[in-house]
C-alpha cells in the first residue's frame, strides 16, 4: 500500500510541477501528537512513531527517524520504496543536499515547517542551486482519498479549583508585559500554550486534552480565538469572560493581515509557529518580533495548586499501579498472561480512580525479547 501512495504523490507531485516534497511527522499547530487526519507520513510510508521525516525525490525516496525509532522503521517502512536513515548521522537537509540538482524544486507545506525548520532546508537547497517551493496545497491531501475528517472534540472549561490562577489574571500580566515592551498581539499557535492561557481543556486529539484552535493575545489583554464552532460548548463564554471573542477559523488570515495593515508589532515565535503565519504577517507590514511563545515559561512554572493537583494525580495512579502489579504477580506466575492482556488489565485499573479522564500515552508493553526496544 505504502508504494501505491508514493506512486499517488509522485503522479501529484508532477502535476504541480514539483521534483520532490518533504514530510514532517507534524500538523499546522506543531504538534508531536496528532489527530488522524494529520498522520501524513505515516499514510505515505507506514511508519507510526511520534517523530521523523520523509523525503521523495522523482526517483528515490527516504525516511529519517532519530535513536527511539530505528528498530520499529525497519518493521513498518518497506525498505524497496524508502532508504532507512537515522537523523542523527544524516539528517534530512543533509540528504538533500547531496542529492538535490539546480533545475530540482523541492515542495513544502508552509503550514507543516516552522521558520527555523525550512532555513535549515532553505541553506541545503541553495547549495546545489534547487529552489525551495511552498505549495499552495498539500500534494498528500489530493492523494489521500479516505483522509479523516478534521476532528470537532468539545472545548471544556478547566475549572479554577485545579488551575489556580484564573486567565484573567494571566492575561493582565501579559498586558503590562506587553505595554511595557511595545508589543501589540502575540500569535499563540501551539494548543497547549492556548489551554494553559484561557484554562480550558479540549478533546481532539488522543490522550491529549488539546484543543486545536488558534489565538491572537492583544496588548489590552483581550483574546481572539479562532475555533470550529462545533467546539464551543455551551457555558464556554461565561466562563471565558467578555474580553475572550470566537472567531472563525477562516477569518485567521483576515486577523493577521489587519494586524499587518495597521504596522503592528507582532510577536511570534519561529520555533513553534508555523511558516504561512510569518509570511501572512510579514507581507502585511506587521513589523514581526521573533520571540518565544510568552505562555512557555509561566506554563512550566506550577503553582500551589498545580501542585497539589499533580501529587494527588500521582497518588491516584500510584493506586492503580499498586493494583495492577498485585495482579500480575499473582497472575503472571502462571505463564498465561499476554502482554496486551496486561495492558487491559493496568488501563482497566486505572479508569476506576476518580477524575480519570484517560491515559497520557499508549501503554508501552513488553516482555522478554520485547522489552529490549530503545524508548526514551
Amino acid at each position: 500500500m505504502a508504494y501505491e501512495h508514493l506512486l499517488a504523490l509522485r503522479a501529484e507531485l508532477l502535476r504541480q510541477q514539483l521534483t520532490g516534497f518533504v514530510v514532517p511527522h507534524t500538523d499546522e499547530y506543531q504538534n508531536e501528537y496528532l489527530p488522524s487526519c494529520a498522520e501524513r507520513l505515516a499514510w505515505l510510508t507506514g511508519f507510526t512513531g511520534s517523530a521523523g521525516t520523509g523525503i521523495v525525490l522523482r526517483d528515490e525516496a527516504a525516511m529519517f527517524v532519530d535513536g527511539r525509532y530505528t528498530l520499529q522503521v525497519v518493521d513498518q517502512v518497506d525498505e524497496k520504496s524508502f532508504s532507512l536513515h537515522n537523523s542523527g548521522e544524516t539528517s534530512p537537509p543533509e540528504w538533500v543536499s547531496l542529492r538535490a540538482t539546480p533545475t530540482d524544486r523541492i515542495g513544502y507545506d508552509p503550514w507543516l515547517h516552522t521558520p527555523q525548520d525550512l532555513e535549515r532546508f532553505r541553506t541545503a537547497t541553495e547549495r546545489v542551486g534547487a529552489h525551495l517551493v511552498p505549495c499552495l496545497s498539500n500534494p498528500i491531501d489530493a492523494v489521500w482519498h479516505d483522509r479523516p475528517q478534521q476532528p470537532s472534540g468539545v472545548i471544556k472549561p478547566h475549572l479554577l479549583e485545579f488551575s489556580g490562577q484564573s486567565s484573567q489574571s494571566k492575561r493582565e500580566i501579559f498586558g503590562r508585559r506587553f505595554s511595557e515592551d511595545r508589543i501589540d498581539a502575540a500569535i499563540i499557535t501551539a494548543p497547549d500554550s492556548i489551554a494553559w492561557l484561557l484554562n480550558i481543556r479540549g478533546s481532539d486529539v488522543p490522550h491529549t486534552p488539546l484543543p486545536l484552535c488558534r489565538a491572537i493575545l492583544y496588548a489590552t489583554g483581550r483574546v481572539a480565538l479562532f475555533v470550529d464552532p462545533k467546539k464551543i460548548t455551551q457555558g464556554l463564554q461565561a466562563h471565558l469572560g467578555p474580553d475572550v471573542s470566537f472567531a472563525l477559523p477562516d477569518e485567521f488570515e483576515a486577523a493577521l493581515q489587519q494586524l499587518g495593515t495597521h504596522g503592528n508589532r507582532v510577536l511570534c515565535d519561529p520555533a513553534k509557529t508555523n511558516s504561512w503565519i510569518f509570511t501572512t504577517l510579514t507581507q502585511s507590514g506587521a513589523d514581526l518580533l521573533h520571540q518565544d511563545d510568552p505562555c512557555v515559561l509561566p506554563k512550566a512554572c506550577k503553582n500551589p495548586v498545580e501542585i497539589a493537583g499533580a501529587y494527588a494525580a500521582h497518588q491516584r495512579d500510584g493506586v492503580a499501579m499498586c493494583q495492577f502489579l498485585a495482579w500480575l504477580a499473582r497472575e503472571g506466575s502462571k505463564g498465561q498472561v499476554t502482554e496486551l492482556e496486561a495492558v487491559d488489565y493496568l488501563d482497566a485499573c486505572r479508569r476506576k480512580q476518580a477524575m480519570w479522564e484517560d491515559c497520557s500515552f499508549p501503554t508501552i508493553s513488553g516482555a522478554g525479547s520485547n522489552g529490549a526496544i530503545v524508548h526514551y
